[in-house]
């Protein structure tokens, strides 16, 4: 026979009417084996449609015993910290503050629990519309008041920690276990990322481990997005575009002021095709902007705050940045804040420089510094040519005296394995010589010219180490052609020779081996190659030089006199001896894409980081 209590508890219970006691005294009876109350209790406060009065009393309640709320009554307060309390009145939002606050100053083994919580609401809540018990749409919530619900969140954190300064201590491990999976929605990645790089604001301590964090998953996202699957992913839909266009056009007439251009252009101008891209793209945005704001709080660069900053992202680049191979735009970070001032540009280099000529180092590390090296000097329109010339010094005095180092060894002779890191020198050399050769010869031909023979470049080419035949095909071709433009050194009879020599690489495949030419034994990349991210793209172009076409055709033709030179100075260093021949075979490798480059693009600078709608 059903009991009154259990006739109660299973049916609905009334919406508007609780029932009687104090919750001290519910409490004080559980403690003495009276279950009933207690369980009526926590009956009213799971119910989906509380009430916002109900809540406040609840709360009231709740918040001045909180003293008796030990470890016993761990279910009931599970219980109120589910409560859907974000989406109340402002009035019962602030009581909820207020109870946080008291709980984990009373008791902090909830401190953990209300943590999470807390975290749990860093991305947007999920809506599930059904269609009796099929499930017909999984969209996200795009509630007006997202952000107002962020800002409580960091609200409640910031109170907690005003009760107990440990808590940031804790709250990192969560932040760890709650990060979304890098497959997630690139909403619910950005929102997230934006809410832990929130979190560093106003706890300072926790940036470098954050950073750290957001980096390593941006990373996973990276590898996986390879540039080349991201730029034909683009091109596919592109044409897939212009063919509706065309479609479009031939079954409609238009009218003489619309512009066919804009006919059929995505309204989301700036999502990528490719998932993993656009999902990369878009959180990358989010730590970009999050720079610009702590680097430029009041539209002004703040030059200790930015040291700062600078600092972290240094020491997560070198745990995780320069170990990972073949990361297409997660370097970029210090590509941007290095743009910011040429201090921390040249801190970077010489950073840089540290890595690769400490023989301490693992020979990849020194390889990949020397990657990093050539790329930044070649690619950063920023760095002057004051820096590069420094450079350059710096790199080819250390080749020079690598090679004397050599000559009297038993190890004199090309081999990778042995001399990778030299080999990586001598490619940011050509790389940067590629680039900025131009810039090297301006202004005053003759001095331009008196310097680069006192490089010695003829040293390190007929060197016994042979770099030419290490380094990449495509860095090699254009590098010779610009030496022998300029007469400073003929590469093009040991290309010849290197080859003739070529040893093929055989390779296993399902119809047998297979004979192959290694085209990049150094297995070389080039870091900051073009972006290839939309939204990115606008935070990086404003400072990256790209590859012109006109470069190469350039080197083909006769040299014209350089601005501040005259015709006789360039018949005493050149006298008119200019390749006439075509450029040599280019075999594929990272360089070739600079040949297909965009034109750059300025976008507007991004939107401030702690005000940026969602």
């Amino acid at each position: 026979m059903m009991t009154e209590s259990s006739e109660f508890l299973s049916s609905p219970p009334r919406k508007t009417v609780r029932f009687g006691g104090k919750v001290t005294d519910v409490l004080s009876s559980y403690s003495q084996g009276n279950t009933q109350d207690f369980e009526l209790l926590k009956h009213q406060l799971s119910d989906p449609e509380i009430k916002d009065v109900q809540i406040l009393n609840w709360l009231h309640e709740l918040r001045i015993s909180v003293t008796y709320l030990t470890i016993d009554y761990e279910q009931l307060v599970c219980i109120v910290l589910k409560l859907p309390w974000l989406n109340r009145s402002k009035e019962v939002v602030e009581e909820y503050l207020a109870f946080l606050g008291n709980l984990v100053s009373a008791q902090t083994v909830y401190l953990r629990s209300c943590l999470n919580m807390i975290i749990s609401h860093f991305v947007p809540a999920r809506l599930i519309i059904s269609d009796g018990n099929v499930h017909i749409s999984d969209s996200e919530d795009e509630d007006e008041d997202v952000v107002a619900k962020f800002n409580t969140c960091h609200r409640a954190l910031q109170i907690i920690a005003q009760y107990v300064p440990s808590a940031p201590r804790f709250l990192m491990a969560i932040l760890v276990e709650r990060f979304p999976f890098v497959n997630k929605s690139p909403r619910i990645l950005e929102c997230y990322i934006h809410n832990l790089l929130r979190i560093t604001v106003y706890f300072p301590v926790l940036r470098l481990e954050i950073l750290e964090l957001v980096i390593e998953k941006l990373l996973k996202i990276d590898v996986s997005a390879s540039r080349h699957d991201i730029e034909d992913a683009e091109e596919n839909a592109s044409t897939a575009n212009r063919k509706n266009c065309a479609t479009e056009e031939a079954l409609f007439n238009m009218d003489e002021d619309e512009e066919p251009q804009e006919k059929g252009a995505s309204v989301f101008y700036d999502k990528m095709v490719h998932p993993a891209a656009d999902r990369l793209d878009l959180c990358l945005s989010v730590l970009f902007s999050y720079i610009k704001d702590i680097c430029f709080p009041n539209g002004s660069l703040d030059l200790n705050k930015t040291k700062d900053v600078y600092k972290d992202l240094l020491a997560v680049f070198d745990k995780l940045i320069l170990p990972t191979h073949a990361s297409c735009h997660v370097q970029f970070v210090m590509f941007y804040i290095c743009s910011f001032k040429l201090g921390f540009a040249e801190a970077f280099l010489e950073h840089l420089w540290k890595k690769l000529q400490n023989p301490n180092n693992p020979p990849i590390i020194r390889q990949t510094a020397a990657s990093y090296i050539g790329s930044f000097l070649a690619r950063a329109k920023f760095i002057p040519v004051v820096t590069v010339k420094a450079c350059l010094d710096l790199l080819m005095n250390w080749l020079h005296s690598y090679i004397d180092n050599q000559d009297a060894g038993s190890r004199a002779f090309c081999d990778i394995s042995v001399h990778g890191p030299f080999y990586a020198a001598c490619q940011a050399v050509f790389y940067t010589m590629i680039f900025r050769h131009k810039q090297l010869l301006e202004g005053n031909l003759r001095k331009g010219l008196t310097y680069l023979q006192a490089l010695n470049f003829e040293r390190i080419v007929m060197c016994q180490l042979n770099p030419l035949k290490i380094c990449l095909p495509s860095v090699v071709n254009f590098f010779a052609a610009i030496t022998r433009k300029y007469q400073l050194v003929l590469c093009y009879t040991i290309i010849e020779r290197n080859n003739r020599q070529m040893i093929p690489i055989v390779r296993s495949s399902t119809g047998g081996d297979s004979v192959q030419m290694c085209t990049n034994p150094l297995d070389s990349f080039f870091p900051f190659d073009p972006c290839v991210l939309k939204r990115c793209k606008k935070c990086i172009d404003p400072a990256y030089q790209l590859w012109e076409e006109s470069n190469a055709e350039e080197l083909k033709r006769p040299q014209q006199p350089v601005k501040g030179t005259t015709a006789d100075d360039e018949d005493d260093f050149l006298k008119g001896d200019t390749p006439h021949d075509g450029m040599v075979g280019i075999t594929p490798g990272s360089f070739e894409s600079y040949m297909k480059s965009p034109s750059s693009s300025v976008g507007s600078p991004p939107v401030k980081f702690l005000q940026r709608p969602f």
